[in-house]
């Protein structure tokens, strides 16, 4: 660390509350802008000259900045080790191998943070996270370019990295100092396209009044204007963060004042505890795809509807999708949108087989996966676990509710239906207030506890959701439906609440469960087709099979 350095942060300290290394960590995110400056007047055609700029200034944050020099070597060791299981190993087990090694090695650091226990401190942690998103998906792109064409769906053909790229392409990619710390992730081939400015070429025949302006000869489009309009924003969400901590933060709902106010209002209070929360992320994450949009690697070509370039490659979250958000969907899909892609792409479809649909493994794997990358504060697995079966009741919900406040033929609100958002807007919003409170707790006592002061409403809720969705009462509403509407229409309601998990989080544990026996019958029928003697296990034989094939306690 550079001597004097933390004077006048320390000073700062004083001043706001904040602690050193918060103020550090924003500091560099703002120095991040006007060195993206310069990085984007690096000439074009010395992109090694890029690449050093990059590795500088990024050593210059970890050693100069935070002190981490065992961080540095904890990045290294993740960044070698995948580059070496990548360049020497192949066959179809190398990503899982590469994924396997790098998961192992943040592991470590999550178990050492959290024995240290000092949240005020900056350690390598949330660089190692984003790290891990970038060498995983290095190396499926690595296997996916070894394999013959005709054998990779779509977006495998575009991500494909049919050679390694050298050393120094490969250390300016991991160390890309915008988003060092906390992200946004994003794969090889967008850095590659990024520093040989292919990510900028306009097909030909473009209309040249849709091309975007440039400075001088650089073929990186300006884009000073959205990324001050990012820093702005995102400063503005930390100043908000910072006001509303004095008054909504752990210690309030850990204390005794707490239970003076009535259920109401703790129950406001825990919502109010949630956003400023969220607001920090808010903030943090919009700094950083600013400087990422002043690089230039935001850029994502022209919006074929309006003719404007778009800055939105490397967005990690929408603040309006996630507040005005009437269903458990709307709410992730906003929420750390990068990880939900690395999750998809990199896990969910990885794990099913070609031409199958993804199941109930698929959604296992991908849930064991976000669970492990975020840590082991059991506040994160409570969270997590309570938030899975939201998104199976906002499903059923969705698929046997809400089509009664549609016209039959599913296009038009009934005049009811502006009641129907209002009520899904408020149990969304408080529902996830409660789910997520162990993702701000983090220890289980601490979260039992304030669970506990609001009733554990929100399980309440879940469990009278679950059962009156296994009673007759939802046949009832199924027979209504079919009446009322036409059966493509109920074809199209059944297909909508489908799709990949939303930060891992499986989209229907019930489905997972009816699938893995659905399995168990289909290998007792194959064992039966090639004569040998097999029947379909029952009671606690059945339990047990099922779990095996789940990986969990039913």
């Amino acid at each position: 660390m550079l001597p004097y350095i933390d004077i006048p942060f320390e000073y700062a300290a004083d001043i706001t509350g904040a602690s050193v290394d918060e103020l550090k960590l924003i500091t560099s995110f703002l120095l991040s802008y006007p060195l993206a400056g310069v990085l984007k007047r690096i000439p074009d055609t010395k992109p090694y000259q890029k690449n050093l700029f990059i590795i500088l200034v990024s050593t210059f944050y970890l050693v100069g900045l935070f002190d981490l020099w065992s961080g540095t070597r904890t990045l290294l060791i993740s960044s070698i080790g995948a580059y070496a299981i990548a360049a020497y190993i192949e066959g179809p087990l190398m990503p899982w191998i590469g994924f396997v090694f790098v998961m192992g090695h943040m592991s470590i650091s999550h178990v050492y943070r959290q024995a240290v226990n000092s949240p005020d401190k900056v350690d390598i942690t949330g660089a190692q996270m984003v790290l891990v998103m970038k060498l995983t998906a290095f190396c499926w792109n690595v296997h996916d370019g070894r394999l013959p064409e005709q054998d990779l769906a779509d977006i495998q053909k575009e991500r494909a990295l049919r050679q390694l790229p050298s050393l120094l392409d490969y250390a300016g990619y991991v160390l890309f100092f915008p988003a060092l710390f906390i992200g946004p992730s994003f794969d090889y081939v967008d850095y590659r396209r990024w520093i040989e400015t292919t990510m900028f070429e306009t097909p030909v025949g473009t209309d040249p009044s849709q091309v975007a302006p440039t400075r001088k000869k650089r073929k990186i489009p300006r884009s000073g204007t959205p990324a001050a309009w990012k820093a702005i924003t995102g400063l503005l969400w930390i100043f908000l963060f910072l006001q509303f901590s004095k008054w909504y933060n752990s210690d309030l709902v850990l204390g005794d004042q707490y239970m003076h106010y009535g259920f109401l209002r703790r129950v406001w209070i825990l919502e109010m505890l949630g956003l400023t929360t969220r607001m920090k992320y808010y903030g943090v994450w919009t700094l950083t795809e600013g400087a990422c949009i002043l690089s230039g690697l935001g850029y994502k070509g022209i919006d074929p509807k309006t003719g404007r370039v778009q800055w939105n490659r490397l967005q990690n979250v929408s603040p309006w999708g996630i507040e005005s958000a009437q269903n458990t969907r709307a709410y992730l899909e906003n929420w750390n949108m990068n990880t939900n892609n690395w999750l998809r792409n990199y896990m969910y479809l990885r794990v099913t087989p070609k031409g199958k649909k993804p199941g109930f493994r698929a959604s296992l794997a991908t849930f064991t996966t976000s669970a492990f990358w975020h840590g082991f504060y059991p506040g994160y697995y409570l969270s997590f676990v309570l938030a899975a079966f939201l998104q199976t009741i906002a499903k059923n919900f969705r698929r046997h509710v809400r089509p009664f406040f549609l016209t039959p033929d599913g296009k038009y609100p009934t005049p009811y239906k502006r009641y129907y958002d209002v009520f899904t807007y408020f149990v969304t919003q408080t529902a996830f207030c409660f789910t997520t409170a162990p993702f701000v707790l983090l220890k289980l006592p601490d979260s039992l506890l304030v669970w506990s002061r609001v009733y554990f409403y929100t399980i309440i809720g879940v469990v009278a959701s679950m059962a009156f969705f296994a009673s007759p009462a939802k046949d009832w509403l199924t027979q209504r439906l079919d009446k009322r509407n036409h059966p493509m229409i109920q074809k199209a309601f059944s297909q909508e609440t489908t799709g990949h998990p939303m930060m891992g989080l499986p989209s229907d544990p019930a489905g997972d469960i009816d699938e893995a026996l659905r399995e168990v019958r289909e290998e007792v029928e194959a064992r039966r087709r090639r004569g040998n003697s097999a029947s379909m296990p029952t009671g606690e034989n059945l339990r047990r099979v099922v779990e095996s094939k789940l990986g969990k306690k039913i």
